[in-house]
This record gives C-alpha cells, sequence and structure tokens, in this order.
C-alpha cells in the first residue's frame, strides 16, 4: 500500500525533535505541507532543514509557539493557513513530564504544567483548529498519549494519568467533530531526548524482554501516524492504537 497525504497541510506541535519530527518528516515525505511547531526557533529550523534536506516531496515551515500558549495555539493555527491554504491535520504530539517519582510527591507547579500542556493543550489546539478549518471541510487530528496512559507504573502516575485523559479526549471528540476523524497513537518506550533518563536506566533490560527485542525509534510511530491520517484509515475514528514493541504481552515470554 502506497500512503500518499499529497494536497494534504499538517500541523505538528512538539515537531523539532524525537516523534514529532519524525512524524513531520514522514508526512512531508508522503507528500504533505507541513507546519512545524515547539517552542525554539532554532531547534525548529534545524529540523525544517533536516526534511528538506531529506528531499521530501511537501513543503515545510515553522512556527515558534509554547503548546500551552492559547493565544500562540491560535496565531499558529491562522499562520499554518494562511501558509499553506488550509489545515488538514492536526497532530497534538507536545508534551511535558516535570515530575518523576511519586504522584503525591508533586507540587502544584509541576502538576498545573503537566496539565496545561499535556490535556489542556490538546483540546484547544484542537478546538482552534476545528473553528478555523476542520468544521468546514473534515480532516484528522492525533493525539499522541502513551501506553503510560493505560497501566500504572511507578515515577510517571501523573504524566500518565495526564494520558490516560488524552486517550478519552480522543474518543470523546470523535463522538462530537465527526466526519473529522479524532485518532490516538500509544507508544511504548521510544528511544528520544524526551525519553532519555527511562532509556538510559531501564532500556537494554527491557529491550531484552520485548518480542521484538528492541526499544522503539521515532520513525516507528511516524509511519503508524502517516496511516493513520491517509485515507486508508477513513474509517477509524475514536480510538488510540498501541505501539509498544510487545510490551504488554513481553511477561508471557
Amino acid at each position: 500500500m502506497q500512503i500518499s497525504l499529497e494536497g494534504k497541510t499538517a500541523l505538528v506541535t512538539g515537531a523539532s525533535k524525537g516523534i514529532g519530527k519524525a512524524i513531520a518528516k514522514q508526512f512531508a515525505a508522503s507528500g504533505a505541507n507541513v507546519m512545524l511547531s515547539s517552542r525554539k526557533q532554532d531547534q525548529l529550523e534545524a529540523a525544517a532543514a533536516e526534511i528538506r534536506e531529506s528531499g521530501a516531496a511537501g513543503d515545510v515551515d515553522v512556527f515558534a509557539a509554547n503548546a500551552g500558549n492559547l493565544e500562540a495555539a491560535k496565531a499558529c493555527v491562522a499562520a499554518t493557513i494562511e501558509r499553506f491554504g488550509g489545515l488538514d491535520i492536526l497532530v497534538n504530539n507536545a508534551a511535558t513530564n516535570p515530575h518523576f517519582g511519586a504522584s503525591l510527591d508533586i507540587d502544584e507547579g509541576r502538576y498545573d504544567k503537566t496539565f496545561e500542556v499535556n490535556v489542556r493543550a490538546p483540546l484547544f489546539w484542537s478546538k482552534e483548529a476545528w473553528n478555523a478549518a476542520l468544521k468546514d471541510k473534515p480532516g484528522v487530528i492525533v493525539n499522541v498519549a502513551s501506553v503510560g496512559g493505560l497501566r500504572a507504573e511507578f515515577g510517571l502516575g501523573v504524566y500518565n494519568i495526564t494520558k490516560a485523559a488524552v486517550i478519552h479526549m480522543t474518543r470523546q471528540l470523535a463522538s462530537e467533530l465527526g466526519p473529522t476523524r479524532v485518532v490516538g497513537v500509544a507508544p511504548g518506550l521510544v528511544e528520544t531526548d524526551f525519553a532519555a533518563l527511562l532509556v538510559e536506566n531501564f532500556g537494554e533490560s527491557l529491550a531484552a524482554r520485548l518480542p521484538t527485542k528492541r526499544l522503539g525509534d521515532p520513525a516507528d510511530i511516524a509511519n503508524l501516524t502517516t496511516f493513520l491520517v491517509s485515507d486508508a484509515a477513513s474509517w477509524i475514528t475514536g480510538e488510540t492504537y498501541v505501539i509498544d514493541g510487545g510490551a504488554g504481552v513481553a511477561s508471557a515470554h
């Protein structure tokens, strides 16, 4: 199956590195025009240059924005539509995890920040994309969750609570926004800067237990996401797809 996103425009948050950059790169390679957004202009420009140099079929541009800033969300959506003439796909990928430890040890500031970026932002970026484009021309919203939103584990409790909320948000918005589709992806441990602490401390032992015998690569998540936003997945909405190398069945081995 050849996946083509030709003629589509996508906006990806948290796109300067890791999973977000991989999604933006794969979208552009599949023919989409892509607006990359994250907080740091220099990192965005470096990511865009990398995508252009890869020979991508689609065009790319950048817009620096803090995902938790709702005015920035509105401005970024508007800039995307102005630059590329429309918006068909929104990927809510930006996330933060400022606390590692017991859930009740978190302070109010870190709690509020985690919910601001991980829960409030996807809802309101979706609202901006819906009002500006997707209400009149149905498209696709992708929420990047985590397998942590489906299970309990020490150290990541509050982060995982936010990702459980994202999984339910995906169902809820899918029921309200159709025929615009809303889908989720729930990665396991992927080798990124964001997950560096986990990769360095637990990566080798986890990979050895996985049926696939390796951790995730950002491209793995990008490939699934590209399928989900394509016309090949046009009858899929409301569901969140786990992609974890078999971690959910690892105990059976």
